[in-house]
């Protein structure tokens, strides 16, 4: 199970969501129908124990600043980084309790611009109908924009952790930690924010790594990102802003998951049971490795 401030979802924001979505299916995951959010974005999930996949669209560009939390505009955080690029716009941690959650987080240095509260109306699989709680407290960071974090409370968890939704047919179950790209110079000021949540940072090669209560982060240059993962997309090399360029996810069986990116048509490399996209952009300018580990 997750706990505070372990990795509960980054947020990959795209143009065409069903695109994305149909490419996530055709990879095995087993993903929500497309909701919607009363500030204009639309979503769908993939979800597991504990944390999730989210992909975001916009629906509605003229709902992009309903529903302020403080000076925050979700609609519009997503919308206008989405205009720049694709990719991770916001990453939301765990939380089980927001409120303490979050004074926490501004004891240490974090800004916390509001909260909202929101529900979603689901289907469960015994047909009946009824409606999450969540609250999410907004940590906007106007240094680095790309790099802003919300706090994220599920009330009622057992609408959303439901056995049958986190059953993916390729075998994935979990999050195992991000990758950020930021360059040396960008990289102490990082380190001295996250080890305020987590602790002693660990040196890596090409950076720094932290332990959170579910995964790692990783904070990593453009060269090692490209040495491990890839070539970085154009629009995130020119974009030259610190953000979560990488998921590692968790899966069970390399024969399924095997069979599901061969199937879907992706790009793709499998090296001592590690399997990579070699294309960023097959997901929202965000490379996706699976790597095999035992469910929790």
């Amino acid at each position: 199970m997750n706990a505070s401030f372990g990795i509960d979802h980054p947020l990959i924001a795209v143009h065409d969501i069903e695109q994305l979505r149909d490419r996530l299916i055709a990879m095995g995951f087993n993903m929500t129908a497309i909701g919607k959010h009363p500030w204009g974005t639309s979503t769908s999930l993939a979800m597991f124990e504990g944390c999730l996949i989210e992909i975001m669209g916009i629906y509605d560009a003229s709902l992009i600043d309903e529903v302020p939390a403080g000076d925050f505009h979700f609609g519009r955080h997503v919308h206008d980084y989405l205009q720049q690029r694709e990719g991770v716009a916001l990453t939301a941690l765990h939380s089980s309790d927001s409120q303490a959650d979050a004074r926490q987080a501004q004891r240490v240095g974090f800004q916390v611009a509001g909260h909202l509260e929101f529900g979603r109306d689901v289907t469960l699989p015994d047909g009946r109908q009824d409606r999450t709680k969540t609250t999410l407290a907004l940590m906007p960071d106007a240094n680095c924009p790309r790099l802003s974090f919300f706090l994220c409370q599920q009330h009622r968890p057992e609408l959303v952790y439901v056995p049958e939704w986190l059953e993916h047919p390729n075998s994935v179950h979990g999050i195992g930690g991000i990758s950020i790209v930021a360059e040396s110079d960008s990289q102490r000021g990082l380190v001295e924010k996250f080890s305020a949540l987590y602790g002693a940072a660990k040196p890596i090669e090409g950076g720094y790594q932290l332990q959170t209560a579910n995964g790692c982060i990783r904070l990593l240059t453009s060269r090692q990102i490209e040495a491990e993962l890839g070539r970085l997309p154009q629009a995130v090399r020119s974009d030259n802003q610190p953000c979560i360029v990488g998921m590692d996810l968790c899966y069970s069986d390399a024969g399924l998951l095997r069979q599901h990116l061969q199937s879907s048509g992706v790009d793709f490399t499998e090296k001592e049971g590690v399997f990579s996209l070699l294309q960023a952009e097959d997901a929202g300018n965000t490379f996706l490795r699976f790597q095999q580990c035992q469910r929790g």
